[in-house]
């Protein structure tokens, strides 16, 4: 689920297989569920995903209806993320939305702020609850959070790692193994800048990243560059020597083209096609990675490693989610919550994402289903780069449409069309001026 929402700052997304939107799969205006003359609850919820994604929540929904027959839950899938949350929004405006919803991580910020989310850490810290706060990985409630009181969960998680072609980096001369050097805390950043130039210098690909904001934060936080916000939600990046050094040196990469913003790639040869042909080094992704490297029968050429920083160490990266929520005027608040907290348990993750899975769980106790096939060989990577990896930063992920500006704005440095200060400088002034219209 965390690829879809990676996906809507590309270049949004539409769902195969799929072709009711929101209306139409809830029978003209939508709503959420009731109670029946006998007692029994429907819950209905919606989401996006792919047509995998979808079957898999529609065989959760089954078993749930089996553990529980007096709830009845009515499925509500959308054909494509972008306008789902605009949809939203107006149906809970006018209080037809269904009694639990997916939320984007670029767009839960701006959900929190309607007022229209139930509060849950009181029902989340209840007897019947599944899913205490301190079970899940703190780094990645990001905007759901806010003055002490959480309003949706994360689904899953998905740690953006270094995928890289073993195949490739041997064409390139490449000996050393960036796994094995990130085990012996030499998987440094002048390492991995050498094996791109040496990529680069054959004529292939060095590194591939989606232009969104776990890409520029990551780098930052992976030069050992602190946050480019303050305590207090100002955009402060412009101003600090280290940030403005560690961007120009992401743009001249880009602009040298041994990066590549996979985004800009042309149909029929996108990113995924360079990488499973060996035509890039490394490829900046999740977990849901797994499914294409085996579609395309190379998947023992591939494995994966946590960002490379200056010393060595592992660092802090960016973890893309998706959230779960539920309506704050349900009119089945006990069945939806059931419902929620069972989608979102370990054992309901382990369900979701057992048996070749796309995505990490975002919960302790669950972490069996990323180990469970040994694949990719150092899949414990991914759990380690969640244990200590962050969602997009609140101050601007609360901020509707602001995370997608800023990622506009960084194109203009990888296109060469802006340097690192006039880039930085622009993102303040995005900030400031869409933080005064909140």
């Amino acid at each position: 689920m965390a690829r879809s929402t990676k996906r809507k700052y590309l270049a949004g997304i539409a769902v195969a297989a799929l072709t009711l939107g929101l209306a139409a799969c809830s029978g003209g205006g939508g709503g959420g569920g009731g109670v029946d003359s006998a007692g029994n609850s429907t819950v209905v919820w919606s989401t996006w995903g792919s047509a995998d994604e979808l079957t898999r929540y529609k065989e959760f929904n089954a078993d749930f209806m089996k553990r529980h027959p007096d709830i009845k839950v009515k499925f509500q899938p959308v054909a494509g993320y972008g306008d789902y949350h605009s949809k939203l929004l107006a149906q809970l405006t006018s209080n037809t939305a269904p009694d639990v919803f997916y939320v984007g991580d670029d767009m839960i910020g701006q959900f929190v702020a309607s007022k229209r989310l139930m509060p849950l850490k009181s029902l989340m810290e209840s007897k019947d609850s599944k899913t205490k706060v301190d079970d899940f990985f703190p780094g990645l409630f990001g905007a759901a959070e806010n003055d002490g009181e959480i309003y949706a969960a994360p689904n899953d998680s998905n740690p953006d790692v270094l995928w890289y072609d073993k195949e490739a980096l041997k064409t390139a001369g490449i000996t050393e193994d960036p796994a094995t050097l990130a085990e012996n805390g030499e998987w440094t950043t002048d390492k991995y800048l050498e094996m791109n130039a040496k990529l680069h210098d054959k004529k292939l690909t060095g590194s591939m990243f989606w232009n969104y904001w776990a890409t520029h934060w990551s780098w930052l936080s992976s030069q050992g560059v602190a946050s480019p916000y303050s305590d207090s939600g100002e955009f402060v990046g412009n101003k600090d020597a280290g940030t403005v050094a560690a961007m120009k040196q992401l743009g001249g990469l880009f602009q040298d083209g041994t990066f590549v913003v996979a985004d800009t790639l042309p149909d029929g040869a996108g990113a995924d096609s360079v990488f499973v042909t060996h035509k890039a080094g490394f490829f900046v992704q999740g977990r849901y990675t797994i499914g294409t490297v085996k579609s395309a029968g190379v998947q023992d050429s591939y494995d994966i490693v946590r960002w490379p920083t200056p010393d060595g160490k592992a660092a802090p990266t960016g973890v893309a989610t998706s959230f779960l929520a539920i309506n704050g005027k349900t009119k089945v608040k006990d069945a939806a919550f059931t419902f929620w907290t069972e989608f979102l348990s370990a054992e309901g993750q382990i369900f979701r994402l057992k048996g070749g899975g796309n995505a990490v769980p975002s919960i302790k106790g669950a972490d069996e289903v990323v180990l469970e096939d040994d694949y990719p060989a150092h899949a414990q990577t991914f759990l380690d780069m969640r244990d200590i990896g962050f969602e997009d930063y609140p101050a601007e992920a609360q901020i509707p449409g602001l995370p997608v500006a800023i990622s506009e704005e960084f194109q203009k440095l990888y296109e060469g069309k802006t340097d690192a200060q006039q880039s930085l400088d622009a993102v303040a002034k995005l900030v400031e001026d869409r933080s005064a219209k909140k």
